[in-house]
């Protein structure tokens, strides 16, 4: 998943990104960029526009709300803070955590952690959803919860999504397969 958004360089091939131009914080409009033509900052600012990320650990920040955290691609957007806690505060109702927006992440449990989590990544309205591992760190019963969110979510909300699992009985229930065999992605 980094080679996809160029946090690490692929050693061969390229990587083009179908994505969505800025207006008003949010996505609309799309175009084609090959990455590794693009420049650092392009690169920035093209993941804080088009893609959201869900990582196996939740990637809380301690010392903030549920919604400071949620809200935080917003304002580094530079979106004003009332619309970006407004957003948060949708989002994280639909995530079913519209009760706990002032809790921090040592309050809130496993499965809210990554709920949350799931917000972070929403809020921006993006393109795609790179999901690593999401329910890596979860028992049976809340990874199932989580990973239905997610489809939930992203039949809602028309995204695409990118979901990298070891568990066989999600990558089943997604639309399409592909495996890493050799550092090549083949059909599943």
């Amino acid at each position: 998943m980094d080679i996809a958004v160029e946090n690490e360089v692929a050693n061969q091939g390229r990587v083009v990104f179908e994505f969505f131009v800025e207006a008003n914080g949010f996505a609309y409009g799309k175009q084609s960029q090959v990455l590794m033509r693009c420049s650092e900052e392009e690169r920035c600012k093209l993941r804080n526009l088009s893609l959201g990320f869900i990582y196996q650990f939740h990637h809380l920040l301690p010392e903030f709300s549920a919604l400071e955290n949620v809200a935080m691609p917003l304002l580094i957007r530079r979106i004003s803070s009332t619309e970006a806690y407004k957003s948060a505060a949708e989002v994280l109702k639909q995530v079913g955590l519209g009760h706990r927006l002032t809790h921090t992440p040592g309050e809130l449990s496993g499965g809210e952690r990554q709920r949350a989590a799931v917000a972070r990544a929403l809020v921006t309205r993006p393109a795609c959803v790179l999901a690593d591992e999401p329910t890596g760190n979860l028992d049976h019963k809340t990874g199932e919860m989580i990973f239905d969110l997610l489809t939930h979510l992203q039949r809602l909300h028309g995204l695409t999504s990118l979901l990298v699992t070891h568990n066989n009985s999600f990558a089943q229930r997604c639309d399409r397969i592909l495996k890493l065999e050799g550092g090549v992605l083949v059909p599943g």
